[in-house]
């Protein structure tokens, strides 16, 4: 049996847990407070996922750059594979929350959209 110390990520309260595997099954979460904590353990040691963050260059807006995210995780295997693929792109003002800016990113089938509002000057 394998066992997995893990620094749960998904409330304020960062639980030490400890996942037991056998033959890459988890077989139990221990250490979590609440059930959250069991389900990001489970999805971390077996399936790993991301939101990314961002920015991108902005044309003629108020700010030089706007920040953006991917809208769902995305697999952590695919991160630099983003990052690559944001980093190039400038966008016109104005921008608005929510926009589309990168279109199934790295062929995830997600999108990365702006965080901020961008006017246009």
């Amino acid at each position: 049996m394998e066992k997995r110390q893990l620094t749960c990520i998904n409330c304020p309260l960062g639980c030490q847990v400890t996942v037991t595997l056998e033959n890459g099954e988890v077989k139990e979460v221990t250490g979590n407070t609440c059930p959250r904590g069991d389900v990001y353990a489970r999805n971390e040691v077996t399936n790993p996922t991301r939101v990314v963050t961002s920015i991108v260059k902005v044309d003629g807006g108020n700010l030089a750059a706007c920040s953006v995210k991917t809208k769902e995780v995305i697999p952590k295997g695919k991160i630099f594979d983003i990052l690559d693929q944001i980093k190039p792109v400038v966008v016109k003002a104005p921008v608005h929350i929510g926009d589309v800016i990168v279109p199934d990113v790295a062929g995830t089938g997600v999108d990365v959209i702006a965080t901020k509002n961008i006017v246009a000057v």
